[in-house]
């Protein structure tokens, strides 16, 4: 699905995505949501290259997450084969980055969590859960809710699976599946199904 962009992010920030589309050469695709990830950068076996982001993201996480992946092609190209997401990219992204961080473009409640992501950013924006949840306006998707918002030893649904909420660890939750009696992390800002039995 290769859809207009500009329908994608906020306005103000058109000029200046205009300006990396321009200054670097890559086919930007917008797909259906993935599970995995939020976007991907890639070179085809033609020598191209192809950028995807999801479709479901709003304004402002499609705007990160496709300046981050911008920043792997600009990277790439001047760096070679480096660390994904090693100092090299870190650097290249928050230098990206800077013209985007404006009250214009990102609301006043979102830019100090973005600027403090910014002075050392993750492989995955999730990875902080302040950002995250701001960049969702604090609210879970409709009819799901934070796994926070689960009480202990309450029971949710995540990916067709029943899980019963444990202890939080420091950043994340114990979970333990009910039909295999494992434990697993989750990140606290995951989306979850209330379970009614």
């Amino acid at each position: 699905m290769n859809l207009d962009y500009k329908n994608f992010i906020p306005l103000k920030a058109i000029p200046f995505l205009q300006f990396l589309i321009d200054a670097h050469s890559f086919d930007l695709i917008i797909v259906n949501q993935r599970q995995t990830k939020h976007g991907d950068f890639r070179q085809l076996p033609n020598g191209r290259f192809q950028i995807t982001v999801n479709n479901n993201l709003n304004k402002h996480q499609f705007l990160l997450t496709l300046v981050h992946e911008i920043a792997h092609h600009v990277t790439h190209q001047k760096f070679g084969r480096v660390q994904p997401h090693g100092t090299e990219w870190k650097t290249v992204f928050q230098h990206l980055m800077l013209p985007f961080l404006d009250p214009d473009i990102y609301p006043k409640e979102i830019l100090p969590y973005l600027a403090r992501y910014l002075k050392n950013p993750k492989a995955s924006t999730d990875a902080d859960v302040n950002l995250a949840l701001a960049l969702k306006g604090n609210e879970a998707e409709t009819g799901k809710n934070f796994i926070f918002d689960i009480p202990y030893g309450g029971l949710f649904i995540f990916k067709d699976v029943i899980y019963k909420r444990g202890n939080k660890r420091r950043t994340r939750f114990e979970c333990l599946n009910m039909a295999t009696k494992k434990v697993y992390l989750f990140n606290q800002n995951v989306e979850v199904k209330r379970y009614n039995s």
